[in-house]
């Protein structure tokens, strides 16, 4: 989904300039102030991704200080002078693409980028880009703000992972110590040790489930299993199914309330899967020897199964690990 950036202006000069730049910037609208400054903000704040205002930076902050929430939903705000010498990343720098769309703005207009994020300054990693790039979920997030002010403050932080990782930034140094890393990547929720836990997509959920089961109850034996075997449901990529349930409504629901993309296999494919639980009774209703096992262990491309079914009242559940959730391997400094 393509960007919308909303350009701001009260000024005459601003107005052009608001003009020229949403002629040169794919995506960018002039918006009208019709309703008062402060009223044009709240409304540009909730309907596009990043707002561009050509104005005193006073102005922005009395205008947007009613508005802030979180640096992970905000919008970004980038704030130019009207005669486009300067394009201040004013907020959401990182996440919002902030910094990136300052710095296009200055090229566009001939001007300067005015970046203040530390990371950006000193050179170093960002590691909330860096944990977004990589699809990991951060639990903690004030940890995680600890974790970046140590790497400004001292230039380096140690990462340990359950996986081959990519190779990694130089000021993130790979350690095989997980209970004294800064970073952990892991799908498990039990780590004694005081890294802040990175969740990586490396869970497959095989489910089996009677007809006409309703979401509620795929959801909660999900989110059981995962309680019980210490798991982090944030690690769950996708679900893992038999053909014969791809068109189960609580299958589908919890499927797309979820954004858990399902794998549907035939019989004979599940079939082919060694070493797996097999049901007499499964075979006679489905032609599978088994459902939830199998399907996971297809859909994590063959990895390992590390929790074998679980049967519910009416759901089987279980979890595979995929292997490699990452494209390359790095090497340890150690």
């Amino acid at each position: 989904m393509n960007k919308q950036f909303a350009i701001i202006a009260l000024t005459t000069g601003g107005k052009q300039l608001a003009q020229r730049l949403a002629s040169l910037l794919p995506g960018s609208k002039v918006v009208l102030n019709h309703d008062g400054i402060y009223h044009t903000l709240a409304q540009a704040w909730k309907e596009y991704d990043s707002l561009i205002c050509i104005m005193a930076t006073g102005i922005v902050v009395r205008g947007i200080a009613p508005l802030l929430k979180d640096k992970t939903v905000d919008p970004a705000v980038v704030v130019c002078d009207e005669q486009g010498q300067f394009a201040i990343s004013f907020l959401s720098g990182h996440l919002g693409g902030g910094n990136a769309l300052a710095q296009k703005i200055a090229v566009l207009l001939g001007g300067q980028a005015v970046i203040t994020t530390a990371s950006d300054v000193l050179g170093q990693t960002a590691l909330d880009l860096w944990c977004r790039d990589l699809g990991l979920t951060v639990t903690d997030k004030e940890g995680l703000t600890k974790v970046m002010a140590k790497l400004v403050n001292t230039g380096i932080i140690s990462l340990a992972s359950d996986y081959p990782l990519p190779p990694l930034p130089p000021d993130i140094i790979f350690t095989k110590k997980a209970e004294s890393a800064d970073l952990l990547i892991t799908c498990r929720t039990d780590h004694n040790g005081f890294a802040v836990l990175l969740h990586p997509k490396a869970l497959v959920a095989g489910i089996g489930c009677n007809r006409n089961t309703p979401a509620k109850e795929i959801r909660e034996a999900l989110q059981q299993t995962c309680q019980v075997h210490h798991l982090s449901q944030d690690s769950v990529r996708n679900l893992a199914s038999i053909d014969l349930k791809s068109d189960e409504p609580g299958l589908l629901a919890f499927s797309r309330n979820h954004y858990l993309p399902i794998t549907f296999y035939s019989p004979a494919q599940l079939n082919e899967v060694e070493g797996v639980a097999a049901s007499a009774a499964v075979l006679r209703a489905t032609g599978a020897k088994g459902v939830a096992e199998p399907a996971a262990i297809l859909s994590s491309e063959n990895g390992s199964l590390l929790v074998q079914k679980i049967k519910f009242a009416n759901v089987t559940v279980a979890m595979a690990e995929i292997c490699k959730p990452f494209s390359y391997t790095c090497k340890s400094t150690e």
